[in-house]
């Protein structure tokens, strides 16, 4: 840490105010968050190994030559363990879809430009950005070749074959492994493979576009090998049919860049790096998780396995024993499928599935309002005097909610308060020393918060508080205004704020 601290003097001539960690998930490498005396951050990183730290400041170099959306590295330490980079926010795509995935694979209209966006700019990565670039810089290996694949097979065999217990045939399962490589490595190939590209490694900017990190294990490969890793990356969940929408962008965007083969060969070519792809993976989950006991990778392993048998279950699985294998393990009893306990009246409420936005078998496939992926959000706030009825929704969405503050104490009822409203810190005083209003209000702004954020996912428009007192003076203009404040401060929305009965009207400006 102390390093970091003088590399960051050295470079900007100051010390950094602030040191923060940031969290990691299966590399060894630290990750911090430095920032300026004017508030201006960077990331400082801290690697294991020269070799590998040195191949992320070479590629980021290239790539920035290229035009290619990544960090600039801004300075590195004389040994090399250590550099800073170009801060390029706190949103990652993974986080950006968290809403779709906690939705059981149902993403919205906002979220599946998002994907198409960031699917669109790989090509550009990968073939563009494999021009001039010298591969001795790429670490481990330079090339994709039989060691890479044989080494990944055989780390799904030992890190996860043999700990699930699953008896099999070794030297059949290594004469299929040999037949795969094969296969595998048939085309030759002048593209850079990311390796590690998923969700958790594009970040978004503030107009949405995605840059792109955490390429450092990048090497000379076949295209393939991204796709499959990014669309079948187990923990996204994307149905099937957002999956063909993203392999149909990514091909057409693919032909602006390359020559590409028969839409049939590159299907099935795509398959093959599918399979090969997720018995990686399951090997890293089987390591990471089983021994190395990181929750993360644990609670992957069940929908990597669903992927497993939906493979298994396509006509182009053409390794015989090595499909044997695999079907008896997604049936081990470890690995079945568990279905959702349904929810106790304690609770909260009762349903017969823990995800409200699971999809039924009966459903048939999904359906988005027609104001999905409309946004930016804008919330309205009011507030009122019940004496003067319920202010009416212009936005055409049917109003929103509707608290009563009567409930709380009313500093109007004091002579030194009836001539102020809740906006003036006298009455301000009043109500929080009191404290029943800022009681209230707790309750309020977790409702709001959950409403809020499940409205940013879904990319809706329009959202309506209002608050009503007794004379629309002091109890529902404070708790309008501080719900306004708490909204814009937290979500960096736009904020429209009626204090009808007092004639007041501001509107805070998206962040």
């Amino acid at each position: 840490m102390q390093q970091l601290r003088q590399l960051f003097s050295r470079h900007f001539g100051e010390l950094p105010v602030s040191i923060t960690p940031l969290a990691g998930a299966g590399s060894n490498r630290g990750y911090f968050r430095l920032a300026h005396s004017d508030g201006h951050t960077v990331i400082g990183v801290v690697g294991t190994s020269i070799d590998e730290n040195n191949a992320f400041i070479y590629l980021s170099g290239h790539f920035r030559k290229r035009r290619l959306p990544v960090p600039e590295v801004l300075a590195v330490s004389d040994d090399h363990m250590r550099y800073l980079q170009e801060d390029l926010g706190t949103t990652s795509l993974f986080d950006a879809l968290r809403g779709g995935r906690e939705a059981g694979g149902r993403y919205n209209l906002s979220e599946q430009q998002l994907l198409i966006d960031t699917i669109r700019q790989l090509p550009n990565f990968q073939i563009r950005g494999a021009r001039g670039l010298d591969w001795n810089y790429c670490y481990p290996q330079p090339e994709f070749n039989e060691e890479n694949v044989l080494f990944d097979l055989n780390y799904f065999k030992y890190c996860f074959l043999k700990p699930s217990g699953l008896d099999f045939h070794e030297m059949k399962l290594e004469a299929n492994f040999r037949l795969m490589v094969k296969d595998l490595l048939l085309e030759p190939t002048e593209s850079f493979m990311y390796r590690d590209f998923q969700a958790r490694n594009v970040m978004l900017n503030a107009d949405g576009s995605p840059s792109f990190i955490d390429f450092q294990g990048g090497r000379k490969g076949p295209y393939y090998y991204d796709l499959a890793s990014f669309l079948w990356q187990a923990s996204a969940r994307y149905p099937d049919k957002l999956r063909r929408k993203l392999i149909y962008e990514y091909y057409n965007s693919l032909k602006n860049f390359t020559e590409v083969p028969s839409k049939r060969h590159f299907v099935n070519r795509l398959a093959l790096f599918v399979l090969f792809r997720t018995l990686q993976v399951l090997g890293a989950y089987g390591y990471r998780g089983y021994f190395e006991r990181k929750q993360h990778f644990l609670d992957s392993i069940p929908p990597a396995i669903e992927n497993l048998r939906r493979l298994l279950a396509s006509d182009n699985f053409h390794y015989a024993y090595l499909g044997e294998v695999l079907r008896r393990l997604t049936e081990l009893p470890q690995f079945a499928p568990v279905a959702e306990e349904p929810r106790s009246r304690a609770d909260g409420y009762k349903t017969s599935d823990s995800n409200v936005y699971q999809a039924h078998t009966n459903d048939g496939p999904a359906t988005f309002s027609k104001y999905d992926g409309k946004g930016p959000l804008v919330v309205r706030v009011y507030s009122f005097s019940y004496r003067k009825g319920i202010p009416e929704d212009e936005s055409g969405n049917g109003g929103g909610y509707v608290f009563d503050c009567r409930s709380t104490h009313n500093p109007g009822r004091y002579e030194p308060y009836k001539l102020l409203t809740g906006l003036d810190e006298p009455v301000i005083r009043f109500l929080e020393d009191d404290g029943e209003i800022l009681t209230f209000l707790s309750s309020v702004y977790r409702l709001a918060d959950a409403h809020v954020e499940r409205y940013l996912q879904r990319g809706f428009t329009s959202l309506m508080f209002s608050f009503g007192c007794t004379g629309g003076q002091h109890r529902s203009v404070y708790s309008a205004q501080h719900l306004a404040e708490h909204l814009h401060e937290k979500y960096g929305i736009e904020v429209h704020v009626h204090h009808r009965e007092q004639d007041i009207h501001q509107i805070m400006q998206r962040l």
